[in-house]
């Protein structure tokens, strides 16, 4: 056999084998979400793909969950959208890296707030502009 000969089952090689490898990645993917999903129970805390966290309510619908998003607030969601379950570590330091970003924001509007009041001030000029005298308007006949 030649290479002239060789070359086509190579490029077809090249071409298939990397398409086969990312297909079985993504069944695997598939998969671990499918049982995800099935393994979805009252009381889980759990994440959906928006980022919103609550805890699960009712599993009853094969194709909904409803989701307890606060205390007597529940909200009914596809379970293809639940993105994972979480554990209540997870959940507290968001919160509370979220407190945290919230105060620097505060203190930082809080001190810009105060810098443009203190330049408003001592940059006020005195206006010097002039009201033009209104135009006369002609009718066409």
């Amino acid at each position: 056999m030649n290479l002239g000969q060789l070359l086509p089952f190579l490029l077809i090689a090249v071409l298939i084998v990397p398409m086969v490898l990312m297909s079985r990645k993504q069944k695997r993917a598939m998969a671990q979400q499918q049982e995800l999903q099935n393994s979805i129970e009252v009381g889980d805390k759990v994440m959906t793909t928006s980022g919103l966290y609550g805890y699960v309510a009712n599993t009853a619908d094969d194709a909904t969950v409803d989701i307890e998003i606060a205390d007597g607030v529940v909200t009914t969601w596809l379970r293809a959208a639940v993105r994972e379950k979480v554990s209540d570590d997870v959940v507290e330091e968001t919160v509370e890296d979220d407190d945290e970003a919230v105060a620097e924001v505060e203190e930082t509007k809080a001190d810009e707030t105060k810098a443009d009041e203190k330049s408003v001030e001592s940059e006020t000029p005195k206006s010097t502009a002039e009201v033009a005298p209104p135009l006369e308007q002609t009718k066409k006949s």
